[in-house]
């Protein structure tokens, strides 16, 4: 029976047991039934045993090393669930020691199966929410990754941050404005509508667009700025005539 098949307190009862079940494993030295939970189908059941483990990490410190080497063992699983799990349960950990778990994030990003990239990409958004600046010291690095495949990860990865603190991304994105890859820049223009619609964003937008050089990408992201107002005209700061009415008094026409 999946996760939200149950009743609530059987969910809560389930929570428990997976919290009480993964701690005891760690104290342990085992990883059996963590292992259990980390390739479980359901996205509910991994989600809380990588939870746990975060709970744990912060909880109780005299387990952290432990931990790290659950996770290691884990990560050579050739089970994509449990990678992507082990992922996840790292991004919990760099919420605040990103330093710790750098190298699950450096091996990750190359993973065969896009269920574990994905899970770097996931774990970038919410380390880089808590833990801004080495999360994008190291994303940086790689957004002149000769494998276009990981620029776009990266550039998708930090959105998140760019939401409500476009001033920090803008800066690493600018560096793809010139990429040659289609599915790179359409992640760009993409972000860069995300990162426009809430309050005081899209002045430091527009802004900073106005110091980019390749013209026909920017009018492209200014399309798809002005499109985003109305997709999200329910979370918007602006309408969207506001929206086009700010851009056509502010970006400098090149």
């Amino acid at each position: 029976m999946a996760f939200y098949d149950l009743s609530k307190p059987e969910r809560e009862q389930l929570v428990q047991q997976i919290n009480q079940t993964v701690f005891n494993d760690i104290s342990q030295h085992n990883i059996t039934k963590i292992y259990t939970y980390f390739s479980d189908e359901d996205t509910y059941i991994r989600k809380t045993a990588y939870l746990a483990i975060g709970k744990i990490f912060y909880s109780q410190p005299e387990f952290q090393v432990r931990i790290f080497s659950v996770l290691k063992q884990l990560m050579q699983s050739h089970d994509e669930l449990v990678r992507q799990t082990v992922v996840n349960a790292a991004g919990e950990i760099g919420k605040f020691h990103f330093d710790k778990i750098q190298s699950f994030m450096d091996t990750g990003l190359f993973d065969d199966h896009h269920r574990v990239r994905n899970a770097v990409i996931g774990s970038i958004k919410k380390m880089g929410e808590k833990n801004p600046v080495p999360v994008l010291a190291w994303c940086r690095t790689y957004l002149n990754h000769p494998d276009k495949e990981v620029r776009r990860e990266i550039c998708h990865g930090i959105e998140l941050r760019g939401r409500t603190h476009p001033q920090d991304v803008l800066p690493l994105l600018k560096t793809l404005e010139h990429d040659k890859y289609k599915r790179v820049t359409d992640t760009l223009i993409h972000v860069l509508g995300q990162i426009a619609y809430k309050n005081g964003c899209l002045k430091t937008v527009i802004t900073h667009l106005n110091s980019w050089e390749n013209t026909a990408l920017v009018e492209k992201a200014l399309d798809e700025i002005v499109d985003v107002h109305h997709r999200y005209k329910k979370f918007a700061v602006l309408s969207q005539d506001q929206a086009i009415d700010y851009i056509d008094k502010n970006y400098i026409v090149k």
